[in-house]
């Protein structure tokens, strides 16, 4: 249950805070240890969110707060 609330929390967190679309994709698959998408559909943002969200880091995605 733990899990659930850190994943909610941090998606409305990062989605109030204007955080590129492709970073929280890719955090989101990395939290849930869904398989990475194909290789020509990886960017920068979603590559850095999925490493994140595999370490369940939740404060990663400052850096990807889009202006």
């Amino acid at each position: 249950m733990e899990n659930l609330q850190t994943y909610h929390t941090t998606v409305v967190t990062m989605e109030k805070a204007g955080v590129d679309p492709e970073y929280v994709l890719g955090w989101q698959g990395g939290f849930l240890h869904n398989p990475k998408r194909e290789e020509q559909r990886c960017n920068e943002a979603y590559d850095a969110g999925f490493d994140d969200g595999s370490a369940a880091k939740t404060d990663g995605y400052k850096t990807w707060v889009k202006k």
